[in-house]
Order: structure tokens, then C-alpha cells, then sequence
């Protein structure tokens, strides 16, 4: 079997890590961090284009970061053969997990219940929701702690 995890670097993506590592085996893990280039956020936010201050390379340096500080939060909780990628959105977050999960043949994705907040979750939805409804795999979805 091998996993899916959906890591964002937010708390909720962290105790999904966890929760996996501490309840699930699997012959592979791959930790996916799924990252924006700055053109793709000017074209879905053009409002906010002179707020967007990162460019492309600081972003995807940033979601390698993620990626790799998933890979070793998911091998610290124990899961085995463990590796992590960045991996560049230019459609819609949900459907770069969904499409990722379908190239690597993934027996199970795991995601967070949130880690979007405030007005991109209002304008996308919920990540985890549309990865539920149109993933053609099983999905796990690790609800936030109770706080």
C-alpha cells in the first residue's frame, strides 16, 4: 500500500501526518506539498496582485521545505520509505492532490480537515472536500484536534 499525505505546513496538515504514522503501514508514503507559482495567484486573485510579494522560486523553495518537513514529521510518527514533493498547482490545489494520487497509483490519501482560512476558504471550499468527491480512491480525512 502506499499513501498520500496532503502536508501544507498548517497544524491541521501536522496532526494528519501524525495520526497516519501513528495508524497506518505502508510499503511507501509520499508527502505532497502543493505550491502556487506567482503568476497562477495574479490570474485566481487579480485584486490582491500588488499584495503578492513572494516570487515563483521563493514559493516553490518554501513548499520543498513543507514537503521535506512532512516527509520527516511522517517518519518520526512511523511510517517507513518515506519521501516528499513539491509540487506546482496551476489548476486548483485539490485536483494537483487528486492528480498526484492517480500518478503514483496511491492506495489512500490523508489530508487535514482544514488549512485554508478566512477568504480563500470561502472562495475555493474546502481542499479536503473536493479531494473527497473527486478522488476515485479511498481518503482519510484527520479532523483538527479539540482545542
Amino acid at each position: 500500500m502506499t499513501i498520500l499525505i496532503a502536508y501544507d505546513g498548517s497544524a491541521d496538515a501536522r496532526a494528519a501526518v501524525e495520526f497516519a504514522g501513528r495508524h497506518l503501514t505502508a510499503e511507501a508514503a509520499v508527502v505532497v506539498t502543493v505550491w502556487e507559482p506567482l503568476l497562477v495567484q495574479l490570474r485566481r486573485y487579480p485584486l490582491a496582485g500588488l499584495a503578492i510579494a513572494e516570487d515563483t522560486g521563493e514559493a516553490q523553495a518554501q513548499a520543498e521545505q513543507y514537503a521535506k518537513e512532512g516527509a520527516e514529521l511522517a517518519a518520526e510518527a512511523g511510517l517507513r520509505n518515506v519521501t516528499s514533493r513539491a509540487v506546482a498547482d496551476y489548476e486548483s490545489i485539490w485536483r494537483t492532490i487528486v492528480d498526484v494520487a492517480d500518478e503514483i497509483d496511491a492506495s489512500l490519501v490523508v489530508t487535514g480537515s482544514r488549512g485554508l482560512a478566512g477568504v480563500r476558504s470561502v472562495l475555493l471550499g474546502s481542499v479536503s472536500n473536493h479531494v473527497l468527491h473527486h478522488a476515485h480512491r479511498p481518503i482519510l480525512i484527520v479532523p483538527p484536534a479539540k482545542g
